[in-house]
């Protein structure tokens, strides 16, 4: 695992500060605000774009019939309004209609994550996962209506959707299939992981 903390030892960023650091930074490296940290995460695998390409492009195809008013969009630079924390997801549903320039967005409809090895990072002064606290800032994101975390090694998802009731989960392998019916998806959990070496069983 490969992690690059931006100063050393000189405190921590605000949101807005974490953003004018990143314009400075090169267009090729992934950086994400985790509490307060502004950490530089590791290059992901091939089979980890892989994965999300596939829910990117299941998701357009099934949007531009659905909702085409909404877009399916890799690491869409996103705002929650939370200080300590600029997470980055790996797929976004976001608003169809944005500007040329455009580089962020403050409402998403859905967020997915390819777990990685930085996903595993302990918060700093908590002893929490990272994956667990993006999980937790998403399902609190007003407009979000579906989170996925999904495995790179194994055909594992974990889907939770927001009802009348609250937030369920729902744990998901290899021949399960995925409905998103807000979204208009309905696919096999083998779909996310065509073309990856990832074993089939």
């Amino acid at each position: 695992m490969q992690i690059a903390v931006h100063h050393r030892g000189s405190g921590r960023m605000s949101g807005s500060e974490f953003r004018s650091f990143q314009a400075r930074r090169p267009e090729h490296e992934r950086w994400e605000l985790v509490g307060g940290v502004a950490m530089m995460m590791t290059p992901p695998t091939i089979a980890h774009n892989q994965i999300a390409s596939n829910l990117e492009r299941l998701l357009n195809d099934a949007l531009a019939r659905h909702a085409p008013a909404w877009m399916a969009a890799q690491r869409p630079g996103l705002d929650l309004g939370t200080g300590d924390f600029r997470p980055e997801p790996d797929v976004g549903v976001i608003d169809a209609d944005y500007d040329p320039g455009q580089r962020f967005v403050d409402k998403a409809y859905l967020l997915a994550e390819v777990i990685s090895d930085t996903d595993e990072v302990i918060v700093p002064g908590t002893d929490r996962r990272w994956i667990e606290v993006k999980r937790e800032l998403y399902r609190a994101h007003p407009q979000c209506l579906a989170v996925l975390v999904i495995a790179q090694a194994r055909m594992e998802v974990m889907l939770e959707l927001r009802g009348s009731g609250g937030w369920t989960s729902i744990s998901l392998e290899a021949g399960d299939e995925l409905s998103l019916p807000t979204f208009g998806l309905v696919c096999g959990v083998a779909d996310l992981y065509e073309r990856t070496p990832v074993p089939r069983n």
